[in-house]
């Protein structure tokens, strides 16, 4: 479980906080979607939830764990797929797995099978022996998404993950969600592809200017909008929510 309480963060030279006040709790077994435009704070917020960023107040707890007080062990129940690949370019893609491997203490039998299991289903085993230098945005991707998994974390937590994969990779990556949660593990993922968000996603939070404007499922959503049932797409409710909180500003 990820707990987020009173999270702020304001960036050097911004008149406006980049996430205000936060609080938000993603609760195992469900696959929750993180919604928002460009610039509503999502990036921020995981940087955050990841201890990739320390925010300027408030508290993170992971499974119970504060990031403050134990960085260390928060962090490793962890999988973060970045939404930019940030990696060892002269690193050849499986070093830079058994790299991560290394930093989780994997044991070799367990990484080599995992590994070998998660390339073959990313159809990425061919180019293991590869600069990452020498891949392709998509194929940067995927190995992110595999040294995220490495480790088996309890807590994955994805930023934009689908950005430049193929579909039958996005396949993958949606069925792999659906398995951890099987499993009773924590799945928090922000996108900005609302008909993804609303084929796989149990729970929503909604972000706007760095403020949650909804949590919920799609049917709370439906019925906030509306005041009953509808069948309006998430794509349609969340620009009238959008819509109506830049209005009120």
């Amino acid at each position: 479980m990820i707990e987020l309480n009173a999270l702020s963060k304001t960036y050097a030279k911004s008149e406006r906080k980049a996430v205000d006040t936060l609080s938000l709790t993603v609760p195992d077994g469900i696959i929750f979607g993180f919604l928002g435009p460009n610039g509503a704070g999502k990036t921020t917020t995981i940087k955050m939830a990841c201890g990739a960023l320390e925010p300027d107040q408030g508290m993170v707890k992971i499974d119970g764990i504060s990031m403050h007080d134990s960085p260390m062990e928060a962090k490793s129940q962890i999988g973060f797929v970045n939404d930019n690949p940030e990696m060892f370019n002269r690193l050849k893609a499986r070093e830079y797995i058994d790299f991560v491997a290394d930093i989780y203490r994997v044991p070799s039998d367990e990484r080599k099978a995992r590994i070998e299991s998660l390339a073959e289903a990313f159809e990425i085993a061919d180019v293991l022996s590869n600069p990452i230098g020498s891949l392709s945005r998509g194929m940067k991707q995927k190995v992110s998404i595999i040294s995220s998994l490495v480790h088996d974390p309890h807590d994955w937590i994805l930023d934009e993950p689908m950005v430049g994969l193929d579909p039958e990779a996005s396949f993958h990556v949606k069925e792999i969600m659906r398995e951890r949660t099987r499993a009773e593990k924590c799945v928090f993922f922000s996108t900005h592809v609302m008909e993804v968000a609303e084929k796989i996603c149990d729970r929503l939070a909604i972000i706007s200017k760095g403020r949650i404007l909804f949590t919920g499922t799609l049917d709370d959503l439906r019925s906030l909008r509306n005041g009953k049932s509808s069948d309006d797409s998430l794509e349609q409710l969340f620009l009238e929510l959008v819509d109506s909180d830049d209005s009120q500003k």
